[in-house]
């Protein structure tokens, strides 16, 4: 009970992921069909018998369209985010370990991708390679990745002075070993909230590539649907308002999440996190 008292916006953010998680793996199993198929009669409204979500302009279940969209949507975000931590932690910890011309080269690098707008380059990597989920995962990846490595780099920089570190150095231990068994674990707590928020902001990416018609054809996602209902709200709205609310409460989640962990991992902002 203490932890949840003092903890309350890491414990919200927590059941919300939770929730949106539990949906994304019973979609299957509560909706075993396609959510391309077409179930009833078209613009039923939410509440009808057999349809709690209503149907879509075509007949198709908005509810099986939301649950299957949970999985696109988490897939996506945990996907993208794994492969930007993996590009960011290794430049900017080889950046901020080795130093010099090796870090000068880097942080021009990351910053000739800072300075491109992200979701301008993420439409038109998509748009090269052709929409699909491995296009967009890549996408998405290649534009998120520069925050963590200049995260990476400052913390690595710092820790690189500390006694345990030269001590290392001294006895003769690996530079990898330093960098990835004594300098990683001590950098992880900025990197891990950060890790957080940016799931959140590979949903929206991903979403709104969607809503452009950039999606994967073959997959269901909330960008779409909210794409494919705009031209019907005023006689269908809840084909449009019901998935742009499960982003919404989605990403506010995880925003949850991350400004929870942030307090969690740094003491000294536990009274912060208190209504």
């Amino acid at each position: 009970m203490a932890f949840i008292t003092r903890y309350p916006r890491l414990n919200v953010g927590l059941a919300i992921i939770a929730v949106m998680i539990v949906a994304a793996v019973l979609a299957p199993f509560a909706f075993p069909y396609s959510p391309w198929d077409m179930r009833g009669a078209p613009f039923l409204p939410p509440g009808s018998p057999d349809f709690p979500l209503g149907t879509d302009a075509l007949g198709r279940d908005v509810a099986a369209a939301i649950a299957h969209g949970a999985v696109v949507s988490l897939v996506i975000g945990a996907i993208s985010t794994v492969v930007a931590l993996g590009m960011g932690i290794g430049l900017g910890g080889v950046a901020g370990y080795v130093g010099g011309r090796i870090d000068d080269a880097i942080m021009r690098f990351t910053e000739f991708f800072q300075t491109i707008p992200t979701f301008l380059f993420a439409v038109l990597l998509v748009a090269i390679f052709s929409p699909s989920i491995v296009s967009i995962i890549l996408a998405i990846a290649l534009v998120s990745w520069p925050p963590i490595a200049r995260v990476v780099r400052a913390e690595f920089m710092t820790l690189r002075q500390r006694e345990f570190v030269q001590a290392a150095d001294v006895l003769g231990v690996s530079h990898l070993r330093i960098m990835f068994q004594t300098l990683l674990p001590n950098a992880l707590p900025p990197v891990i909230v950060l890790a957080s928020l940016m799931v959140a902001n590979a949903i929206l990416i991903e979403s709104a590539l969607s809503f452009l018609g950039l999606g994967d054809a073959n997959w269901m996602s909330w960008g779409f649907m909210v794409g494919a209902g705009r031209s019907v709200i005023r006689i269908g709205w809840w084909i449009s308002v019901l998935p742009g609310v499960a982003i919404f409460i989605t990403v506010l989640g995880l925003n949850l999440l991350g400004e929870g962990l942030q307090v969690l991992l740094n003491p000294r902002l536990a009274g912060s996190d208190r209504p």
